[in-house]
């Protein structure tokens, strides 16, 4: 039956809810109890003073979101148990609130926080690109956002000066010349890349005239017979030479040739300022033109300003290239037929004479090269400090001393390897980088080929170790020791009197936890890093990401792995309290060689025992890497003399 419209329905009201009011939010609770233990983890003080103060997870975030904290009751109790630990600046944030609210001391929280081995996230940096925001929020305190945007441009300012680019006045000219790219490319060198070939017809071709570019097909065949000629292991039938290049030297004197030809090849109304000559009609038959080398000279003096030494070692190999009877260049006198005339650079009688007397040529060349290279001698400008990086541990009384602090840093700010397996790993390969450089003193390229040999494994021969030319850390069972052995031929400077011909061997003491790295690096860290990747048997390997075509370092990458390890543990921030030495500035593996002689020489004053350290002889130390003034030598001096008056 449907109701009259004359009666209403009244609804009854809810009842309302019954139990104790809400607890009024507190800025500071009263602690239910004074006195506590101070518990080492983060995980177990969070919740120590939760419970102190009569905190729930719930009442914690209602606390915290009244003062604008963003952190949910999950997050709480993920930090409570231990399972996570807060890592953006907004929980950070919320960290320093409940600092406030318990009255415990500022950054009480973020000493017990375990190092993650990841920047702080969640940095506001607008107008970057993501690779360099990457490279800045490691180095940024975790409160940038809540400073001033003055302070904050000021310390974005700082670290890309001090700490990403490492500036100086070389270093800001290499990164605009960096900008200037006029090389050749050459695909028959050692890392030469294939590009597109360069057309064969006349002109300037756009696409050549300047940048990085690949080298025409005739001149990279020239370039492929000149590495064949020095990097073969015997000289061919009917072929003289003096002198093997080895894959870094041949490297290098592709580069520098490339340059060469870059520079002849650039545009003259381009940022270059070249010479504008058509790629199909360079060839190295222009090396024997001495009018070319004058171009070439004239053109790097006003691109820098001065002269180097980079250009009389060019002229020096020139000198060698003409020699006779051992020069590549005098013993290819076909080459010759690809000389055409150039306007202000070559005539039609100087290819003519050329052609006509190919050794004249080359002898007139190598005469004129050598005559340029001890006019530049005495004209040359010393263009950098090779120790400017490393001057505030160079400065100091045992650099030797001063630049272990960086390893000591590295340990104490190492992850927690369970947790953050990976930053774990590459902590650990990074210490022993730095601590296998400072005990060995080789160069870089000695330290990235150095092959392992596990325990328990039988070690390379010295045979084989001579022919892959590298050396090896193992295991010596009989004195229960890490050792390094090094045949003579892997060195530079192997015809040096510092190895007579003999390999270079040393015993690495177990000191400042060195054995115990080296363990857990080769047990745990190093299958982490290598991953699926195949072993390629050296002891320091790269992390392995899913684009890693190989886990060995190359020469670019060892020095940026070292470089980066540089910019994290060793240069003081003042910014964000972290960092080993004030100062420094972000160097390569090169730079402890000059370290190591430097503490011997102040040590001892003696350049004889400070080669011993790095392998070379007294001459190349007092000439590159000792840093030894006069106050240092004076100060050695003065500790003799002042025992007479102590003694009196």
């Amino acid at each position: 039956m449907a109701p009259s419209k004359n009666i209403k329905l009244v609804t009854a009201p809810k009842p309302g809810r019954r139990g104790r009011k809400p607890t009024p939010i507190e800025d500071r609770p009263s602690a239910l109890w004074s006195k506590w233990v101070d518990p080492e983890s983060f995980a177990e003080a969070l919740d120590l003073h939760m419970r102190r103060h009569g905190d729930t997870a719930y009442r914690l975030r209602k606390a915290l979101c009244s003062k604008g904290a963003t952190v949910n009751v999950t997050t709480l109790g993920t930090w409570r148990r231990g399972s996570k630990t807060p890592g953006d600046a907004s929980s950070l944030r919320a960290l320093e609130q409940i600092e406030a609210r318990y009255d415990l001391p500022p950054g009480y929280f973020r000493a017990k926080i375990p190092s993650t081995g990841k920047a702080v996230a969640n940095h506001r940096l607008p107008k970057l690109s993501a690779p360099e925001r990457r490279h800045l929020t490691w180095h940024l305190p975790h409160d940038f956002n809540r400073l001033s945007k003055a302070k904050q441009e000021e310390i974005v300012s700082w670290v890309r000066r001090v700490i990403i680019s490492g500036s100086t006045d070389y270093r800001r000219y290499q990164a605009a010349a960096a900008r200037q790219r006029f090389s050749m490319r050459f695909s028959c060198a050692p890392g030469g890349v294939v590009a597109k070939r360069a057309s064969r017809e006349g002109g300037l071709e756009p696409a050549f005239a300047s940048g990085t570019v690949a080298a025409p097909e005739a001149l990279n065949e020239e370039m492929a017979s000149l590495l064949a000629f020095k990097t073969a292991t015997l000289s061919a039938l009917g072929v003289q030479r003096s002198g093997v290049w080895g894959p870094e030297t041949a490297s290098l004197k592709s580069d520098h040739l490339g340059l060469l030809f870059g520079a002849l090849a650039a545009a003259p109304d381009s940022e270059i300022r070249g010479a504008g000559v058509p790629v199909h009609q360079l060839s190295f038959a222009l090396l024997v033109i001495p009018s070319v080398w004058d171009w070439y000279l004239e053109w790097r003096r006003a691109k820098r300003g001065f002269y180097t030494g980079w250009e009389i070692e060019m002229l020096m190999l020139c000198g060698a290239l003409t020699r006779e009877g051992v020069g590549w260049l005098r013993q290819n006198p076909h080459l010759g037929q690809r000389l055409s005339p150039i306007s202000g650079l070559i005539s039609e009688t100087e290819i003519s004479e050329a052609r006509a007397d190919w050794s004249a040529a080359c002898d007139g060349a190598r005469r004129h090269a050598l005559h340029r290279a001890k006019e530049l001698s005495r004209l040359v400008a010393v263009h950098r400090d090779p120790f400017e990086p490393i001057l505030a541990i160079l400065e100091s009384d045992s650099p030797l001393t001063e630049y272990r602090q960086i390893t000591e840093e590295i340990l104490r700010r190492a992850p927690n390897p369970r947790r953050y397996p990976v930053p774990a790993a590459e902590a650990c390969r990074a210490f022993l980088m730095l601590r296998l450089g400072l005990h060995l003193g080789v160069r870089q390229k000695n330290l990235r080929q150095l092959l392992i040999c596990q325990r328990g494994s039988t070690p390379s021969s010295e045979r084989r170790l001579e022919m892959l030319k590298c050396g090896e850390l193992r295991w010596n069972e009989r004195e229960g020791v890490w050792e390094v052995f090094i045949p003579a031929s892997a060195f530079k400077n192997s015809g040096s009197s510092y190895f007579s011909r003999q390999p270079f061997c040393l015993t690495l003491r177990d000191l400042g936890a060195l054995y115990e790295q080296i363990n857990i690096y080769l047990n745990k860290h190093r299958p982490r890093l290598l991953g699926n990747m195949e072993d390629p048997g050296t002891f320091f390997v790269k992390t392995v990401k899913s684009n890693s075509k190989s886990a060995a370092y190359d020469q670019s990458t060892f020095y940026e792995a070292w470089r980066l390890a540089i910019q994290r543990y060793g240069i003081f921030n003042p910014y964000t309290g972290r960092g080993a030495i004030k100062g420094l500035l972000p160097h390569g593996p090169h730079n402890v060689r000059d370290v190591l002689a430097t503490h011997v020489l102040k040590q001892t004053g003696s350049y004889e025992q400070a080669s011993y350290a790095i392998q070379d002889t007294p001459e190349t130390v007092a000439k590159h890497y000792g840093r030894f003034l006069p106050k240092d030598k004076a100060a050695l001096a003065a500790q003799v003399l002042n025992k007479a008056w102590e003694d009196a």
